[in-house]
């Protein structure tokens, strides 16, 4: 058995949405310049809409590096940023408000990663879709051949926990949106989240779907007593079983 343990450790959760993203590098011929440009669009078109820009790394719900002005009326953007590597996700708040959880309502892109490189300019095409709920169809049952990864939610009295969710994300960081999510547990606190391939991958546990864990949310990840999260590796083909994780309460 793999008994999962983990400390408390904000991390942000799932939003329903989609995006097509398409980079190309055109060099300069004139004089080097210190920022690159990068522009495009954002369906349907999506005007009042803005590029939220994010370092490689950062949590893409903390505070952005840069934002852009708001898209026009044809959904076209454009800002100035300077060499790396960086997220860009696209959020539009009916509200107004520039900041704060996206809604029921309002639009959001998935998160994509480009580069800047110095002179060059970076075209990006974005679609956003609408916050219709916080709910989605998850798969739970396995059969043969299924890749994926099983086990029980435990408190820290070792009693298991109802209502959780098993997150599963390729990165280490694990900011982005998570790339599986189980089904949520019944009394007996077992859950499988089933994958469509193997690979190294980054679990965490929660009692809340999307969003920063709150006061009062249960939460765990594996993390084998250290800081930063340690991978699994999940076999295509293969259930790995036992994988039992504990959940704490956030304070």
């Amino acid at each position: 058995m793999i008994r999962w343990t983990s400390r408390v450790f904000g991390v942000f959760g799932i939003f329903l949405i989609t995006a097509v993203f398409a980079a190309c590098g055109l060099q300069d011929q004139g004089k080097p310049s210190e920022a690159g440009t990068v522009s495009g669009s954002i369906t349907t078109p999506l005007e009042g809409a803005r590029v939220y820009i994010y370092r490689e790394g950062d949590d893409i719900y903390s505070a952005a590096a840069a934002v852009s002005e708001p898209a026009d009326q044809e959904g076209n953007f454009t800002i100035s940023l300077g060499p790396g590597r960086y997220v860009a996700v696209v959020r539009k708040r009916i509200s107004g408000d520039m900041t704060g959880p996206v809604k029921i309502g309002d639009y959001k892109s998935a998160p994509t990663e480009f580069e800047v490189d110095g002179n060059r300019s970076v075209k990006m095409d974005f679609t956003a879709t609408v916050k219709v709920g916080n709910e989605k169809a998850f798969s739970t049952r396995s059969g043969p051949g299924d890749t994926g990864i099983s086990g029980t939610i435990f408190d820290v009295d070792k009693a298991p926990v109802a209502g959780i969710r098993v997150n599963v994300y390729e990165h280490i960081q694990m900011s982005e949106r998570p790339k599986y999510v189980s089904g949520k547990t019944g009394p007996d606190g077992r859950y499988t989240a089933l994958l469509r391939k193997g690979g190294t991958y980054y679990i965490a546990a929660r009692d809340r779907f999307g969003g920063p864990p709150q006061l009062g949310d249960l939460y765990g990840r594996y993390d084998e007593g250290t800081i930063d999260p340690s991978g699994v590796v999940i076999r295509k083909g293969e259930i790995l079983k036992d994988v039992d994780i504990t959940v704490h309460k956030v304070w």
